[in-house]
C-alpha cells in the first residue's frame, strides 16, 4: 500500500510539471526587436605595412687584425673608446721583427757586394774579350755570374722590403674614426696569424647612423621595395618609435626550418645613440601610404542588407519603403536611387553602401579606391559625417514576468520567495 501511495504521489508530480512548463510556453509571447550597427566616414590614413624582426646593426663596422704573429705588448684602448682614423690602438713585440729586419738588411748589404764584386770581374773580362785574350766560354761565364749576382741584390730588397713591413704590423692603427665595440685580446697574449687572421678590435664607424637588416618572409617579400618607410622598436625603449627607410632588398634567401626569408636592410638615424648594436627590432614597412583622404569602415562597405530583416526594420519605425526622407523623396523611389551610378558587376571599384539619416535608411552607389582591410579609401559618393550600416540584425527579446524581469531569468519550477503583507 506505501509503495503503490508513493507512485500516485510521484505521478501527480509530473503531471503537474508537465502542466506547468506548458504554461510558461505558452504563455510567454517572444518580441522582436531590429538592432542597427552605424560607422561614421572619416578622414584619416590608410596604409598597408609589413611586420618583420632584425637586429640593429652599425651601417659601417670593421674587424681589426694583425698580419704578423707576436705578442702584444701595449693596449691602448678599450671598450667603448673613440678612436680617430690612423690612431695607434696596440703594439705587438719588436724583438723578432726587428731581429728579421737587420738580417734581411745583412743579406741585401752581402748581395750588392758579390754583386759589385762580379761586376768588376765582368768588366776585365769584357775587356780582354774583345782583345782575344780569354775564350768565349770565360766571357760568358763571368757574364752568367754578374746576371744572377744582380738578381740576388733584388730578391735580398724584396725580403728586407718585407720584413720592414712586418715591423710595421707590430702597431696595430685604427682604420676609421669610430668606437670600439669589441676587444678581443689582452697585454700578454699570442697572437698566431699563420693560418687566418685574428681578430683584435671592433670597431664601428658612426654610432649617430645605424642600420636594421629584417628577415623578411617570402609571402611579402614581394611588396618590399627600396625607399618605402619604415617604424620599428627595441624592446630597450618600448615607448619609443624609430622610424628608417629601406635601403636594400638583398637577393639571397636564407632558409631556416623550412622558411624561407629575404634580409631586407633599413638604414635610420640615431642622433640621441639610443639604439645599440645587437638590439632586435620589431618592424613595419608600410608598402603603400596615403594621408588625409576620406575612409569608411570596410565593414560598412561589404554590408549587405537582409531584405526580410530590412522590411522589419522599416514597419518597425513606420517608415514606407518606397517614399525614403530627403529631398528626392518625391522623385525617386529609393530603390531606383543613383542609377545613373549604379555599379558595374565586373568593376570592383564600386559598391553601393547604406546611409543612416535619423531613422531612415537609403541605399548609395560609392567608388572605393585603396584599404587596409579595416578601413577602405573613399574616391565618390559620400561625405565626411555620414552615416553608414554595418550591420542589420534582428534580436529575439524574452517575455517580462510579473516582477517586472525576463521571462528566462528564473525556472517555473523553483519556488518563489513569498510576498510581504502590505501594511
Amino acid at each position: 500500500m506505501k509503495s503503490k501511495g508513493t507512485k500516485i504521489i510521484v505521478f501527480s508530480l509530473a503531471i503537474l510539471v508537465v502542466i506547468g512548463l506548458g504554461y510558461y510556453l505558452l504563455s510567454g509571447k517572444k518580441a522582436s526587436k531590429i538592432k542597427i550597427d552605424t560607422t561614421v566616414v572619416l578622414k584619416g590614413d590608410i596604409s598597408n605595412a609589413v611586420t618583420a624582426t632584425g637586429t640593429i646593426k652599425p651601417v659601417t663596422q670593421i674587424d681589426v687584425g694583425t698580419q704578423v704573429s707576436g705578442v702584444v705588448r701595449k693596449i691602448y684602448v678599450d671598450f667603448n673608446s673613440k678612436v680617430k682614423a690612423g690612431q695607434l690602438i696596440a703594439e705587438l713585440d719588436k724583438v723578432n721583427l726587428k731581429a728579421s729586419v737587420e738580417e734581411a738588411r745583412a743579406n741585401l748589404n752581402t748581395a750588392i757586394n758579390d754583386r759589385d764584386y762580379l761586376q768588376r770581374q765582368f768588366d776585365r773580362q769584357e775587356g780582354l774579350f774583345k782583345n782575344k785574350n780569354v775564350s768565349q766560354l770565360d766571357y760568358e761565364e763571368a757574364q752568367y755570374k754578374l746576371a744572377n749576382a744582380k738578381n740576388a741584390v733584388l730578391q735580398r730588397e724584396t725580403d728586407l722590403s718585407r720584413a720592414l713591413t712586418n715591423l710595421s704590423f707590430a702597431n696595430i692603427y685604427s682604420p676609421i674614426e669610430g668606437v670600439v665595440l669589441s676587444r678581443g685580446v689582452n697585454v700578454g697574449q699570442t697572437v698566431a696569424a699563420s693560418f687566418s687572421t685574428p681578430t683584435l678590435f671592433t670597431i664601428a664607424q658612426d654610432l649617430r647612423k645605424m642600420q636594421v637588416e629584417a628577415n623578411v618572409d617570402e609571402a611579402d617579400i614581394g611588396s618590399v621595395k627600396e625607399g618605402q618607410r619604415v617604424t620599428f622598436t627595441v624592446d630597450a625603449y618600448p615607448n619609443d618609435a624609430f622610424e628608417g627607410k629601406v635601403t636594400q632588398v638583398r637577393l639571397n634567401a636564407t632558409t631556416t626550418s623550412n622558411v624561407v626569408t629575404y634580409t631586407v636592410v633599413v638604414k635610420a638615424d640615431n642622433p640621441d645613440e639610443k639604439l645599440l648594436p645587437g638590439l632586435t627590432a620589431t618592424i613595419s614597412i608600410y608598402t603603400f601610404e596615403i594621408k588625409d583622404v576620406l575612409m569608411a569602415s570596410s565593414s560598412a562597405i561589404n554590408f549587405k542588407p537582409d531584405r526580410d530583416v530590412l522590411a522589419k526594420y522599416f514597419a518597425e519605425k513606420g517608415i514606407e519603403r518606397r517614399k525614403p526622407e530627403g529631398k528626392e523623396g518625391d522623385k525617386k523611389d529609393w530603390k531606383g536611387r543613383d542609377k545613373d551610378r549604379r555599379p558595374s558587376k565586373d568593376d570592383d571599384s564600386f559598391r553601393r553602401v547604406w546611409v543612416k539619416t535619423g531613422d531612415s535608411l537609403r541605399p548609395v552607389a560609392i567608388t572605393i579606391g585603396s584599404t587596409d582591410g579595416i578601413n577602405t579609401e573613399v574616391l565618390k559618393g559620400l561625405q565626411a559625417g555620414d552615416t553608414l550600416v554595418s550591420n542589420l540584425r534582428e534580436e529575439v527579446e524574452l517575455p517580462k514576468t510579473k516582477t517586472g524581469g525576463q521571462g528566462n531569468s528564473g525556472s517555473p519550477f523553483m519556488p518563489t520567495p513569498p510576498r510581504q503583507r502590505r501594511r
